[in-house]
């Protein structure tokens, strides 16, 4: 019986074994024939030694991934476990996107996250298309941030379907703000994370930060600016074409859109599908693909996902 004492002092023990050794016991059931005992920054392991080799090349992965994305969540041990970290491929970016509120440092977190963050550097239109909880409106949002605080773009438009409303938000009270704004949350919780929040409502009532329904972009040229078109899936095939071809010759877009997930009425077909084939080949648009992998919510989520995509 072989046995080693593994030194872990380059990731926090709390980020390995988590909160009441739960990671730690999920990594335990990956190893049943190994004997783990933690100490601090410490593990001692005794067992095979086959089985030992392969918990060392699991813990790098383990490690490698917290030190790239920061964040090692328990469904990143089950994919790290059933495929294998060095499987994966893409952009090795280590750059923080933009210092949020509070010393939050925001980053990509994962492969198909740095990849939305490359795509940005590289093209100016890009669709970021994966089910929900994988962060892409999130990646998309500090994106347009850090393009704003560095002078990139003059301001952010934020825009979505307001499939609820049928697009006409004028029985709402208040101004179009305040009609928009149920169904904008997730963008304004992003917000609220990465600037101050008397910043926040100083680029709100300047228009610096404009939000927008989908239907009010009709006839507008979105120049200089970062234009995120969130949900995109409840757009028309009328609606994306038009908003597409709003684009100024200083301008970004990112839409962000999960086919799983329409709200169009049944004998309403969604226009992101034909949009993704028609762009398809386009230089200068990418689409990047996000899926179960990339959720960082509770782990039953991407199960969930999975359970959901079984025929």
């Amino acid at each position: 019986m072989a046995e080693r004492v593994i030194d872990i002092r380059s990731v926090d023990p709390v980020e390995l074994y988590g909160v009441n050794d739960a990671k730690l016991e999920q990594i335990r059931k990956y190893f049943p024939k190994l004997k783990l005992i933690a100490r601090g920054q410490a593990i001692r392991v005794k067992g095979d030694e086959k089985e030992l080799q392969r918990f060392e090349k699991s813990l790098d992965a383990f490690i490698s991934h917290h030190s790239r994305y920061g964040t090692l969540t328990e469904s990143i041990i089950d994919r790290i476990m059933s495929k294998g970290e060095e499987k994966e491929e893409g952009p090795q970016n280590n750059d923080i996107i933009v210092h949020g509120n509070g010393g939050l440092i925001i980053r990509a977190r994962t492969v198909n996250q740095a990849r939305l963050v490359e795509s940005c550097t590289k093209n100016d239109m890009i669709f970021a298309i994966g089910p929900a909880g994988t962060g892409k409106t999130y990646t998309a949002v500090a994106l347009a941030v850090r393009a704003l605080k560095n002078k990139e773009v003059r301001k952010i438009i934020l825009t979505r379907p307001a499939v609820e409303a049928g697009e006409n938000l004028g029985f709402l009270p208040g101004d179009m703000k305040e009609k928009l704004d149920p169904y904008l949350q997730p963008l304004y919780d992003a917000l609220y994370d990465m600037i101050q929040p008397e910043k926040l409502n100083y680029y709100l009532e300047n228009r610096i930060v404009e939000i927008a329904p989908l239907a009010f972009m009709r006839g507008r040229t979105l120049d200089n600016a970062f234009v995120i078109l969130d949900e995109a899936q409840n757009a028309t095939a009328a609606q994306l074409k038009m908003f597409l071809t709003r684009m100024g010759p200083s301008a970004k877009f990112v839409i962000t859109g999960d086919l799983t997930q329409i709200d169009l009425p049944k004998q309403q077909p969604s226009g992101l599908e034909p949009a993704l084939y028609k762009v398809n080949e386009i230089e200068g648009v990418e689409v990047i693909y996000l899926d179960g992998n990339d959720v960082l919510r509770h782990r039953l989520v991407k199960r969930i996902i999975e359970a959901y995509d079984k025929p």
